[in-house]
């Protein structure tokens, strides 16, 4: 059946602009993008769907997921991350591959694949290891991993310490069109850390994880790109010296591109000061002179993406002591709103924070999407910017609940995902 979506206001994020429009599809394809008023009902069966007041943004893209699957299923799985995903605006998902077994083979990066298909939700971008096993020792075979369907490499979670190794994944991955995402992080300086190094970490008798543990590899994998001419991506930036080095490299003309996170623009280390091992995440949630730097970096295009990092743990490794609970939290569901109060506080205009959630990380995969034009797949969502909301943890879709935004009233809600032409999704169903 056709679908005609009428008195929307369309966000394009490749051209930068807004405009009220309705959108027709059919078979699974965008067939007519006119202002509003122009479309006449062209099939006798056609499902109208009523946008007034509401934004039509291309289907985001995250990439930076952990779906647990293989391995760890009590914590997530592709379909239980692939729901709370479309729950919350994504159609499509990059998976790191810190998985039991790691993605670092053909089969397994099959085996995810599959199961996406299976669960018939989210498009799946599998990143593979860098190296075998992510030990840091070998490369994998990236020839076969890209084309088993892999978009990208990285062993998120552990960095790659010898630089040499690291300069050849550089290289290895332009040759076979993969990208790099660094997970930047000195594990001899981060030691036993488990918050941001600090006057609150001092307060609270923890050890602490320095700024440099971080930008002292950024600085490395920006000097490796300048080298070798091959582009790298910075994962999960979470410190002011971090934008700036990014911003000075860029300027540099250094093929270089970074992501952050929602958490880290919108708290920062106080939010663990009464134990909570729900912020405990790594990169650490930093100081507030750092999230101010990270939302200026935004602004200035510095950061080209917003990314989650959605990280579910079951109760069993986040109600712990703090030091002795996993780091990480989920993130799907609340991405958007939180990306949309940047856009109340004047941080981003609209068409260029869904740039940051769609088209930007599109284009870094090599994947389709992130846009709306004639003749491009639907993928979708229907965006309600004045929906109040308190998350509930019966709200979340994921199979871990490991939230420090559970209790928190948002604003800005999605009401319905598309994917292909098929609604996969609806808050009203």
């Amino acid at each position: 059946m056709a679908v005609w979506i009428r008195g929307g206001n369309v966000v394009n994020p490749a051209k930068g602009f807004l405009e009220k429009a309705d959108v027709f599809i059919e078979k699974k394809r965008i067939v007519e993008l006119s202002p509003h008023g122009a479309l006449k009902e062209a099939v006798s069966r056609v499902k109208i769907i009523d946008a007034t007041g509401k934004f039509i943004f291309p289907g985001l893209i995250d990439m930076h997921v952990h779906l647990r699957e293989p391995g760890y299923e009590h914590k997530e799985t592709i379909e239980t991350g692939g729901r709370a995903a479309v729950a919350g605006g994504f159609t499509a998902l990059a998976p790191m591959p810190n998985t039991a077994p790691p993605n670092d083979s053909e089969s397994v990066t099959g085996f995810m694949l599959e199961q996406a298909e299976r669960a018939g939700l989210v498009r799946l971008y599998p990143i593979a290891c860098i190296t075998a096993g992510q030990k840091g020792e070998r490369l994998t075979d990236f020839g076969k991993l890209r084309k088993a369907g892999a978009r990208g490499v990285s062993d998120d979670g552990f960095p790659v310490v010898n630089s040499q190794l690291m300069r050849k994944a550089l290289e290895e991955a332009k040759d076979h069109g993969l990208l790099v995402s660094s997970h930047c992080e000195d594990p001899y300086l981060s030691g036993r850390g488990v918050m941001h190094e600090g006057e609150v970490s001092a307060k609270m008798n923890l050890p602490g994880i320095p700024a440099c543990s971080e930008e002292i590899m950024v600085y490395r994998d920006i000097s490796l790109a300048r080298l070798t001419g091959c582009p790298v991506h910075i994962a999960h930036v979470s410190t002011a010296g971090s934008v700036e080095l990014i911003k000075r490299a860029k300027s540099d003309g250094v093929p270089v591109t970074a992501e952050t996170t929602p958490h880290y623009f919108t708290l920062d280390h106080r939010a663990v000061m009464e134990y909570s091992t729900k912020a405990k995440v790594n990169p650490p949630l930093r100081s507030e002179e750092d999230v101010e730097a990270i939302k200026e970096g935004l602004a200035q295009g510095v950061i080209d993406v917003i990314a989650t990092d959605h990280a579910p743990h079951s109760p069993l490794e986040k109600d712990l002591d703090f030091e002795k609970a996993a780091f990480g939290m989920i993130g799907v569901q609340t991405a958007l709103p939180l990306t949309l109060e940047l856009v109340r506080q004047g941080v981003l205009d609209l068409p260029e924070a869904v740039r940051k959630l769609s088209y930007n990380p599109a284009r870094l995969l090599g994947a389709p999407g992130g846009c709306l034009v004639k003749d491009c797949e639907a993928d979708l969502v229907l965006i309600d910017p004045e929906h109040e909301y308190v998350l509930r943890e019966e709200d979340i879709l994921s199979k871990s609940k490991n939230s420090p935004f559970i209790g928190w009233r948002l604003k800005g809600a999605n009401q319905l995902t598309m994917i292909g032409g098929r609604i996969v999704w609806e808050r009203d169903a």
